[in-house]
């Protein structure tokens, strides 16, 4: 239903890791090679980046493709960062809350993406919802399933869980309530990266000083990509990586 990438290492522009590489981002909202639900995403795209010294991120957010906006080619090749979260959207529903609905969503140092689908949305995470504080529901910044999953995970990044424990949970809960939901997650805060893997396609790449990328699909042929399984947690720093299995939800 989407592409997304988090990076973590010396500052690049952001061109080199989302329009120069062959099999990029940017080339990925029409032409992804291991997308498994959907072929163009076209529903939006957005980008967010940490400048040195300042922990609350920037973000650049349209409601179209990514190749029909010549400011973002602009802005990707002199921008630069060592802390990127960037996206390409197909919606689940088509034209829902337009700019709003890209991610990457934010909050504080956080940004956030969502690749997947809850299906029968909205009607079986009513119950879930309910639970959400007001104001947790009130801040949502748009109406999709990807928006209510980000108000899940945020909820429990501000009741004090890390990044690894406010994703594992929040899949739990949604695939508890909506079987057969897509659940990749994409979380960082500049210093870490958090992702899990559930029901698409999820890989890493990890490299000379401090640098590691997770993404959807990789974006060139380079022989060190891994895949992440299935039912994965991924946390990663500059100098560190860890895989942890993710167990389904009990009925």
């Amino acid at each position: 239903m989407c592409r997304h990438l988090a990076y973590l290492g010396p500052s690049v522009p952001l061109g080199a890791l989302l329009a120069e590489p062959e099999h990029g981002l940017v080339r990925q909202s029409w032409a992804p090679r291991r997308q498994r639900y959907g072929t163009v995403n076209a529903d939006g795209f957005g980008v967010g980046w940490y400048a040195g010294g300042d922990p609350v991120p920037a973000r650049y957010r349209r409601a179209g493709p990514v190749w029909a906006d010549r400011s973002f080619a602009d802005l990707a090749r002199v921008v630069r960062s060592g802390a990127v979260l960037a996206a390409v959207r197909d919606a689940t529903l088509a034209g829902a809350d337009a700019e709003a609905a890209a991610a990457p969503f934010a909050a504080g140092p956080w940004l956030f993406s969502h690749n997947g689908a809850v299906p029968g949305w909205p009607d079986p995470m009513a119950d879930v919802a309910a639970a959400l504080p007001p104001a947790a529901l009130l801040s949502m910044e748009a109406r999709t399933d990807s928006a209510l999953v980000w108000a899940l995970v945020l909820h429990r990044l501000d009741a004090g869980d890390g990044p690894d424990r406010a994703l594992a949970e929040t899949v739990r809960e949604t695939a508890a309530a909506a079987p057969g939901s897509r659940l990749n997650l994409l979380l960082t805060d500049g210093r870490t990266i958090a992702a899990t893997a559930w029901g698409d396609t999820l890989w890493y790449l990890t490299g000379p000083a401090g640098r590691t990328v997770v993404a959807s699909e990789p974006y060139d042929d380079d022989p060190r990509w891994q895949e992440v399984p299935d039912r994965t947690l991924l946390t990663a720093t500059r100098t560190d990586l860890r895989l942890t299995e993710l167990k389904e939800p009990t009925q």
